[in-house]
């Protein structure tokens, strides 16, 4: 990145554009200011602590300016570029900036499975194209515009993932980044309290077609039928994913087992094997297979890299206990369809020993919360799996449901700050030839769990 404060300034409507160089140029962007380095631009941000209150830190790094919301004293000595609103400005730069570079770009948003689509897609662009990715879970109005101010100018592909909490999120995303292609995973009840049904967070999640290119794709699967009237007004190409004779990219399950998964798709001439379980990652690898191939890679490459592709850690994670069970860790997140295909998947997993399930709180389900919890007991049962451990206040709805189909020894309900006799637990019943699945939603803790029980 290599843009000069004049540049920078035009692109955002600044207030003193007229004493901005066009001889001083910013090579890297940063809101946190203990990152900021020489060539740095200082993005100011209002949250817990205004970050204009930071700039003697900032001057410190040597950072190269600052924006600078007007009407705030002006630092002495330093550069500062004035605008109306520092977020605003951050955004209006991303989207200059993408301009300016001209990638191709696929954005990504779901429920569940956008990190991994994300993840498997920009792996497989790798092997052909100069590829960049949202880092992390930098997915939201501060973090995708960060995402693309950090991508090198010679990208030529760059896959976005879009995060939304409210109505409205992925529309700004959307709208920011103009994408050529737009992949929509799944539709749950992730947010359920912000958004009220299910029918809002698919409105919502349909938001990434607001800024499509007129040429562009959505992907979205075929077996959501509260896209298929949204999907009916899009003027751009659209194409459904699934299992079914009327989707455009189909796919049918050839085997999955604990630790890979092998399909065959309809525009893939040999099977394809992924080293994940779960039907729900081979959906992940179809649609991302597809859009890799409609853009250039090629077969073998496309095959080639998902048979060793690696993701996020803590989504179906497999990893060795001291015992030396095995743990399905995929403690990132969790809505009531993504810990259903888990639990359904984990079921029929084959073992030597006893399946165990540590599940903890879905949140931000509302009004819906106890009615959803309780229906995860329709993916639970005693000849499949033979213990339960629950953790945090919702899970009470549950283990409820589940009291009359296992014992005390079998199921167990441990509160928020029990994690250590969960562990403790844990550590004394699992055996070699176990297997263990960790869900729950990220601020339940159970990555703890993860960490104190697995081999080092």
């Amino acid at each position: 990145m290599k843009l000069s404060l004049f540049e920078i300034g035009k692109a955002v409507s600044a207030k003193n554009i007229e004493d901005l160089s066009e001889l001083l140029f910013i090579e890297n962007v940063e809101f946190d200011s203990r990152k900021t380095r020489k060539g740095s631009l200082f993005i100011p941000l209002k949250g817990n602590r205004d970050g204009h209150n930071f700039i003697e830190s900032v001057k410190e790094n040597e950072a190269a300016a600052a924006f600078w919301e007007i009407g705030k004293e002006e630092p002495k000595d330093f550069p500062v570029i004035v605008v109306d609103d520092v977020l605003s400005a951050f955004q209006k730069l991303a989207s200059y900036y993408l301009e300016k570079t001209k990638p191709m770009v696929i954005a990504v948003t779901g429920s569940n499975g956008k990190t991994t689509t994300k993840d498997m897609l920009a792996s497989m662009l790798s092997t052909t194209f100069r590829t960049y990715k949202t880092q992390g879970n930098y997915n939201n109005e501060i973090g995708l515009p960060y995402t693309v101010l950090s991508m090198p100018e010679e990208t030529q592909k760059i896959v976005l993932e879009m995060g939304m909490d409210h109505p409205g999120d992925i529309h700004l995303l959307s709208t920011l980044a103009k994408p050529d292609y737009a992949i929509l995973t799944l539709i749950g009840e992730s947010h359920l309290e912000f958004f009220g049904t299910r029918e809002n967070i698919a409105k919502g999640k349909f938001e990434i077609t607001d800024g499509l290119n007129g040429e562009g794709v959505l992907l979205y699967p075929g077996d959501e039928p509260l896209l298929t009237e949204l999907v009916a007004h899009l003027p751009q190409a659209h194409f459904s994913f699934g299992k079914a004779e009327g989707d455009r990219v189909r796919y049918t399950l050839l085997e999955s087992g604990k630790h890979s998964s092998t399909f065959q798709t309809s525009f893939l001439s040999q099977p394809v094997t992924i080293p994940f379980p779960g039907e729900y990652n081979v959906k992940n690898a179809v649609v991302s297979a597809f859009v890799a191939k409609s853009i250039g890679v090629s077969e073998q490459a496309i095959l080639e890299d998902l048979s060793n592709v690696e993701l996020t850690r803590n989504r179906t994670e497999w990893i060795t206990s001291k015992a030396g069970a095995e743990i399905l860790s995929d403690v990132y997140n969790a809505n009531p369809t993504a810990m259903g295909l888990v639990l359904d998947s984990f079921s029929e997993m084959k073992t030597a020993g006893k399946r165990i399930a540590v599940l903890g709180d879905m949140l931000e389900l509302g009004e819906t919360s106890a009615a959803l919890h309780r229906a995860m007991s329709k993916h639970i049962q005693s000849e499949k799996i033979d213990e339960v451990y629950l953790v945090g206040s919702e899970m009470k709805f549950l283990y409820e449901e589940l009291l009359s189909s296992y014992s005390e020894e079998t199921l167990r309900l441990f509160q928020k700050n029990e994690l250590n006799a969960v562990v403790q637990l844990l550590n004394e019943q699992l055996e070699k030839g176990d297997i263990l699945l960790i869900k729950a939603s990220n601020s339940i803790g159970l990555s703890e769990v993860v960490e104190q029980i697995k081999e080092k």
